[in-house]
């Protein structure tokens, strides 16, 4: 656990509706669209051929409408003939989903939207249908669970030191669109205080498990929950507890402060988008000791002796 400058790379997988997406080779800035979609109800059938007057397989000479396009209610989706002229129109607003081997068209209704949006300035070098890889350069720091939503926003240092706890009265509207950075630990009250509050993600040593339980639901694991649900977006940096971040990792930070940065929850990594001599940084990272409790996690600053639990 430790802060390094360099090149990363940042998989965004994409869901299943894909309407538009970035191209290979294109730039990209972190918080910016890179692909984007809809979720689709059930279907509606629409005579296609057989209304028409054709075989299926010349149905695709006089289709009006390409599959996947979206059409208003009434649309013309295909046509034949002109004096007396066949059609066949969408009953509904949607999207022409599917055209069967039968001839048949099935139009579907449009239920939502969603967008992918880059975690990290940079160029996507590998983009599918299925996800998008996005590789730049920027500082790093790996936490080791996240939950929520990626975020996008600018760093805001609320807490002290990096023992100390994120209160909920220091959260307010002002810090809206914020990463806030609450030292050692921070409860399920300041977090979901700090969601209320319109605050884009909550970056602290560690939180209690039964916080998170309180947050995110029982279903929730050390694995982390990334997730496009309307949900607070939290890094664990050192673990769940409570934990004291040594001053390698916390004092960067101050220096990092009103810096552009986001956290990408399926790695558990904040990115800071400063420049690479913006912070100097310790020649070797600091220690992390787990107890058999798995209660907290505690960073070790010098020579220490453990005890035999200690792993």
């Amino acid at each position: 656990m430790s802060w390094r400058f360099g090149e990363n790379a940042v998989v965004h997988p994409i869901p299943v509706g894909l309407s538009v997406r970035a191209n290979e080779g294109q730039a990209v800035r972190a918080g910016e669209v890179i692909a984007a979609g809809t979720v689709l109800g059930s279907p509606i059938r629409v005579a296609g051929a057989r209304r028409l007057g054709v075989a299926a397989a010349d149905l695709p000479r006089v289709m009006r409408v390409a599959t996947g396009a979206e059409v208003a209610r009434g649309a013309v989706l295909a046509r034949t003939g002109r004096r007396f002229a066949r059609a066949a129109s969408a009953p509904i607003d949607g999207r022409l989903a599917h055209v069967r081997a039968d001839g048949d068209l099935e139009v579907a209704p449009i239920v939502g939207r969603w967008a992918v949006r880059a975690v990290i300035d940079g160029t996507v070098t590998v983009a599918s249908d299925t996800s998008l890889t996005v590789t730049g350069e920027a500082w790093c720091l790996q936490g080791t669970a996240a939950y929520g939503p990626d975020a996008i926003g600018e760093l805001a240092l609320i807490a002290d030191g990096g023992a100390d706890e994120l209160v909920p009265s220091r959260i307010d509207t002002k810090l809206r669109d914020r990463i806030l950075i609450g030292g050692g630990r921070s409860g399920a009250e300041a977090i979901a205080r700090a969601h209320a509050c319109g605050v884009a993600a909550v970056v602290a040593g560690a939180v209690p498990a039964a916080g998170l339980r309180a947050l995110f639901g029982d279903d929730v694991d050390a694995h982390g929950l990334a997730t496009r649900a309307d949900a607070p977006t939290v890094l664990c940096l050192a673990g769940f507890g409570s934990a004291s971040l040594p001053e390698a990792l916390y004092s960067p930070l101050r220096v990092f402060a009103g810096s552009r940065a986001a956290v990408h929850t399926a790695s558990a990594r904040l990115f800071v988008f400063a420049p690479a001599d913006a912070a100097a940084m310790p020649a070797t990272p600091p220690v992390v000791a787990i107890t058999d409790d798995w209660g907290a996690v505690r960073a070790i600053e010098g020579s220490v002796t453990f005890e035999p639990s200690a792993r």
